[in-house]
């Protein structure tokens, strides 16, 4: 039992009588013995025919025996001392592969490769038979997944809470230079990882109608005649590294209250007989569905109310089985929202609060206040949630009149504040009249929370002064900056082993806990031997690289040339667009003769673009297609290769980043929140070129602005133009390089075929004005990609700053940005199990 439960037990007058699982037996026995264990009485097979997969579950349930007692200690040691928790609402959780990542945090790694050796398998080829949880689309979901690891990792009680999505984000394959989305079976042979919880199933309601009833107390509302779907929770446990903690993430998914109607099936109506156990199941079925149609916005909004519900009820349950004072709330519960997705909190937590929990008003809203906090990761108004009044009346009537109460409450101390000020009441009302009447879900999360921040410097600047600018005069000191992070265990040990193990020799252990200490390796960089040896592992994660990119493409690499990198989710203000205009303008150099001194180039993609966006669709085919001409040319041969890495995913990506030479981080400035791609890929020593935006300019205060390549208009400067009147054919008939590439594009020479197959792309350039200014940075990232280039040809130099990059990136660890949370956000203390 650790101190901090002792010493908890002791003040409640509670008996010392607590004990942990025993975790020696276990812990003792040899994983060789425990693979064959498990190989006999797990899966009922012998060595003589067992299957890769039988192989992967042995080794899966020997990992999960070390997990188990961990988790069963942890869980009990927060519930004894009652502790205060983290609980993370996030729509997507893009956790990958969990094997590797479990044996490295429980330090049991080296014994279960050694193990897997002596009885003929390969740890590598073990893991590569684990599906990718892709229960998430990027970026965000990402995120998620480092910072669970990271709770973990410092003792942070939490837990998260999002949906076991049967089908994850969906599984890219490129036919003909199409994107084609395959359905992500994920759980086709079950997840071993996972623990179902029948004994904490919630009821979440829809639809129905609300009466009020008058009573001695006050008026009630009472949401009757609804239609009830199941949240069926699934636990997986989240070990920290170098800790006995392992925290749970909760994943619902959704069953029919009633699975079988045997009425009709007896009446021969059997489609009829499954209608309401297909109906609820649809709930939890894919990750983001399409909301083109009316039907799948209403699937979206109950995926979202879906899971807040059932995590809002599930974290009240278990306020109320250890404690009786309300006012405590807040001193026992910190809810995070991950974006706007989970907005529908706010409203669920007034709705419990006061219907079930029979609060008044003002007491349950303080509560709210002081408990939630929420992260906005955009700044583009249009990718702000928000949903029509008409469906959140039919879907959820009760919660549309506690919005409507907390936000006439909201208007008239704004009007107190503001008097007379009706354009302000406009802007800042939850309802939005001016749209079709819509509700707008990130100002819900911002009234209702304590705390609001934006996730880089930059992005939360801006934040105060543009999107959200009059909510910061109206709540001065709530708009705050915590700069996003990287897990190090994922990102570098797991992902990058050559360079951890180059690193450990050097400065031996501890980074993987502590990023600042990998600042040890800076005076390395001017050490010639290790600048060798850095290129030694660089240039064996670009061969594996390489070896991939044969698998998936067929297309054949030089090691030799320069990794340049882009991988991202497919989106017009990434700018892979900006990258391809550059390809092309480098093809046509080549074979012109220009090219005199060129640097051998592999220029490397990867990315999903959403099923609804033709646009991004149509760019993932221009870079097929281009590819397609270059990689055949033979005047070209190798000195420029262009690759498309299909289904870009968490283990693709533990391939992609170390191997990367350059890193592309290109999007306009103004847009990208923060970005960790660009963490992820310095941290493994690539160099970046990229505009001032997002995360970019904090890295670029942490490496130096001699180690990075910035080029393009500054945030201000992109405000400036577009306010004074942006005209992109000034910039396409004033470069003529620029000139040929678009004309290229727009005459069909990468689509002989069909020659006005990319007219939508030009006329996105040319004549609907170039929302993300690629014209317009065109020239300075052509003239910063040749400063590249001249560098990459001299190898010493090149090496010392990607050296210096990996050394300065200690910042950018998501324990840091844990830690903040943690400590101005959440205000909980971490404790040991």
């Amino acid at each position: 039992m650790s101190t901090d439960v002792k010493r908890t037990r002791k003040r409640a007058g509670k008996p010392d009588n607590f004990q942990a699982v025993d975790t020696f037996l276990l812990e003792q026995l040899p994983i060789p013995q425990a693979l064959r264990n498990h190989l006999t009485f797990s899966l009922g097979k012998s060595d003589s025919w067992a299957t890769s997969r039988d192989w992967y579950q042995t080794a899966a349930f020997t990992v999960r025996d070390h997990l188990m007692s961990r988790w069963v200690n942890t869980r009990d040691a927060y519930r004894e001392a009652n502790t205060k928790r983290v609980y993370y609402l996030s729509l997507e959780f893009l956790i990958g592969r969990m094997l590797a990542n479990a044996a490295l945090n429980l330090g049991i790694a080296p014994e279960l490769s050694t193990g897997l050796q002596e009885i003929g398998q390969q740890m590598e080829g073990v893991v590569e038979m684990e599906p990718d949880a892709a229960l998430g689309n990027g970026g965000l979901g990402r995120l998620a997944a480092c910072f669970v690891d990271s709770m973990a990792t410092m003792d942070i009680p939490a837990t998260g809470y999002g949906i076991r999505y049967d089908y994850g984000m969906f599984r890219q394959t490129i036919e003909e230079g199409q994107q084609v989305e395959n359905p992500d079976n994920w759980l086709r042979y079950q997840n071993i990882w996972e623990i179902q919880r029948p004994e904490h199933t919630c009821e979440v309601k829809f639809y129905g109608r609300v009466v009020q009833v008058h009573t001695d107390h006050g008026t009630e509302h009472h949401w009757i005649e609804t239609e009830s779907v199941v949240a069926m929770p699934y636990d997986v446990p989240v070990p920290g590294y170098g800790t006995q903690t392992v925290n749970n993430l909760r994943l619902w998914s959704a069953k029919a209250a009633k699975e079988f109607d045997l009425l009709h099936f007896n009446q021969g109506n059997y489609e009829k007989s499954v209608e309401g156990r297909h109906g609820a199941e649809t709930i939890s079925q894919v990750l983001y569905p399409n909301d083109a149609s009316e039907s799948g916005k209403e699937l979206r909004l109950k995926q979202q109310y879906f899971f807040v519900s059932a995590s809002i009820q599930d974290i009240l349950h278990r306020f109320t089985n250890y404690n009786s004072d309300w006012d405590t709330l807040p001193d026992k519960a910190a809810i995070q929202l991950n974006d706007t997705h989970p907005a529908i909190a706010v409203a669920e937590m007034m709705y419990q609060l006061i219907d079930h929990y029979h609060l008044a008003w003002d007491r349950a809203w303080k509560l709210v206040t002081q408990i939630f906090a929420y992260t906005n990761h955009t700044l583009m108004p249009e990718a702000l949630e928000s949903w029509s009044v008409e469906l959140f009346a039919t879907l959820l009537p009760r919660h549309l009149e506690i919005i409507y109460e907390i936000n006439h409450r909201f208007l008239q101390m704004v009007n107190q504040h503001f008097p007379g000020d009706c354009d302000l009441l406009r802007r800042v009302s939850i309802i939005d009249e001016t749209h079709g009447r819509r509700v707008r879900m990130a100002h819900l999360a911002v009234i209702g929370s304590h705390t609001v921040n934006g996730v880089a410097a930059l992005h939360s600047e801006l934040l105060k002064t543009t999107l959200f600018a009059d909510f910061n005069r109206i709540f001065p000191g709530k708009f705050t900056n915590v700069t996003n992070g990287i897990t190090p265990r994922r990102w570098l040990n797991q992902a990058n082993p050559l360079l951890t193990e180059l690193l450990t020799q050097h400065i031996g252990g501890g980074f993987q806990k502590d990023l600042s200490l990998i600042k040890h390796s800076e005076p390395l960089a001017d050490n010639a031997a290790f600048r060798q040896a850095f290129r030694d592992v660089k240039a064996a994660n670009k061969q594996r690289l390489a070896y991939k990119i044969l698998q998936k493409t067929g297309v054949v690499i030089n090691p030799q040339a320069m990794f340049d990198v882009q991988i991202k989710r497919i989106h017009e203000y990434k700018r892979q667009l900006l990258n391809v205009l550059h390809v092309i303008t480098l093809y046509n150099r080549i074979r012109s003769g220009q090219a005199t001194l060129h640097t051998p180039r592999v220029v490397i993609f990867a990315g999903k673009a959403a099923p609804g966006y033709w646009l991004a669709k149509q760019i993932i085919r221009l870079i097929n297609d281009v590819a397609a001409i270059i990689n055949n040319d033979p005047v070209v041969g190798d000195q420029l290769k262009v690759v498309f890495y299909p289904n870009y995913e968490v283990s693709a990506a533990e391939i992609l980043f170390p191997g990367a030479d350059l890193s592309e981080q290109i999007s306009t400035a103004g847009t990208e929140a923060s970005g960790t791609g660009n963490m992820k890929m310095a941290l493994n020593g690539a160099l970046t070129i990229g505009t001032l935006d997002g995360a970019n300019v904090e890295i670029k205060e942490e490496v130096g602005d001699e180690n990075i390549f910035i080029f393009g208009l500054t945030t201000a400067e992109v405000t400036k133009l577009k306010t004074g009147g942006y005209n992109p054919w000034d910039y396409y008939h004033g470069n003529a390089e620029l000139k040929q590439v678009i004309d290229m594009i727009g005459s069909g020479f990468f689509s002989v075929g069909d020659p006005a197959r990319y007219q939508a792309i030009v006329d996105t350039l040319l004549q609907k004005g170039d929302q993300y200014l690629l014209l317009a940075d065109y020239a300075d990232y052509v003239a910063t990609q040749e400063k590249v280039a001249a560098l990459y040809r001299d190898e010493e130099a090149w090496s010392r700053m990607a050296i210096l990059n990996m050394a300065r990136m200690a910042k950018f660890s998501s324990d840091r940005t844990i830690g903040e949370y943690a400590s101005r956000i959440w205000k909980v203390s971490p404790f040991k199990a």
